[in-house]
């Protein structure tokens, strides 16, 4: 059984989300509600303990930031949402000066706590937790692509009829517009992507791959422009970071870290294949990169350590 506290700073659409999906998946015996509005926190901690007698043995609360001490995991959802047409990195200057006051808050009341960014745009915004808070890179991750990798996935799995779960593809770079998919890489149950056919179904031409590509970019826009904003899929990418974590798992997933050694990418937060367990953030996977996607990173790279050097925050 959890035994661990998790809190959750930023209780709207997403952190809310979370809190629930935490609570179906049993990663938590104590769930924390931080939000700046304090009744909206209230609210959905209440909403949420009443179901607590159909998940596994859990306690949610809202609480005040200065009572989040002992908690095992941060994760932080609070900033400005994305609008329709806004692109992620658009959001960094409200939010960037929101991680400046709020991070080292978080820090003196919960110095050991594993903090993971999900708020956007999450590259910049880890990055600032880093700064902001001197916390040993380990301890810090962003949600970076989880989410992204599982969209390319779902895609390349409905294109070619297969179970998503045998649909190995990573999306790397920044959570957003220029993030790149490592097509030379990718496989279907072990078969290289590049030669594999199914009943005549394939993914190896450029304008297929472009294409699936740009509507894996495109997805939060759409879902934002329906609905107002993008919850659950994000809250499921969160719960799986998070087990893999409480459980050591040594797990891969495609979080966003700080790349300062990284082939060909400098001093910046980029999400590629590392290595998660509750030692934290371990070793980022030695990609084998086509000239393509290597320049694709580098221009993600660059993308996203201007909006960083916009701010002062490197």
């Amino acid at each position: 059984m959890p035994t661990g506290t998790i809190s959750i700073v930023g209780v709207g659409s997403v952190g809310a989300s979370i809190a629930y999906t935490l609570m179906l998946r049993g990663l938590a015996r104590r769930i924390l509600l931080v939000d700046a509005q304090p009744e909206k926190a209230r609210g959905e901690a209440l909403d949420l303990e009443h179901c607590t007698a159909l998940v596994p043995a859990v306690e949610v609360r809202a609480v005040p930031l200065e009572e989040i001490a002992g908690s095992d995991i941060v994760i932080v959802t609070a900033g400005a949402k994305q609008k329709p047409g806004q692109t992620r990195l658009e959001l960094a200057g409200v939010n960037v000066g929101l991680f400046r006051a709020l991070l080292p808050r978080i820090v003196e009341r919960a110095p050991d706590a594993w903090l993971l960014i999900v708020s956007n745009p999450v590259d910049v915004l880890t990055y600032a937790a880093l700064r902001c808070t001197g916390l040993p890179e380990r301890q810090v991750c962003g949600s970076g692509t989880v989410l992204d990798t599982g969209r390319l996935r779902n895609l390349i799995a409905r294109r070619l009829a297969v179970s998503p779960s045998n649909v190995h593809a990573y999306i790397v770079g920044e959570h957003g517009d220029s993030e790149i998919a490592l097509w030379s890489s990718a496989d279907v149950g072990g078969a290289p992507l590049a030669s594999l056919v199914i009943d005549g179904r394939d993914i190896h031409d450029a304008a297929t791959q472009s294409a699936l590509l740009e509507e894996t970019r495109r997805a939060a826009g759409k879902i934002i422009a329906a609905k107002g904003a993008t919850n659950w899929a994000i809250a499921l990418a969160t719960a799986r970071i998070v087990e893999a974590y409480l459980r050591d798992e040594n797990a891969i997933l495609t979080v966003s870290r700080l790349l300062g050694g990284f082939p060909g990418v400098g001093d910046v937060c980029l999400a590629v294949p590392s290595l998660l367990s509750r030692a934290g953030v371990g070793p980022a996977l030695p990609l084998q990169l086509s000239a393509g996607e290597q320049a694709g990173l580098d221009q993600s790279a660059k993308a996203v350590r201007a909006v960083i050097e916009t701010f002062g925050l490197g």
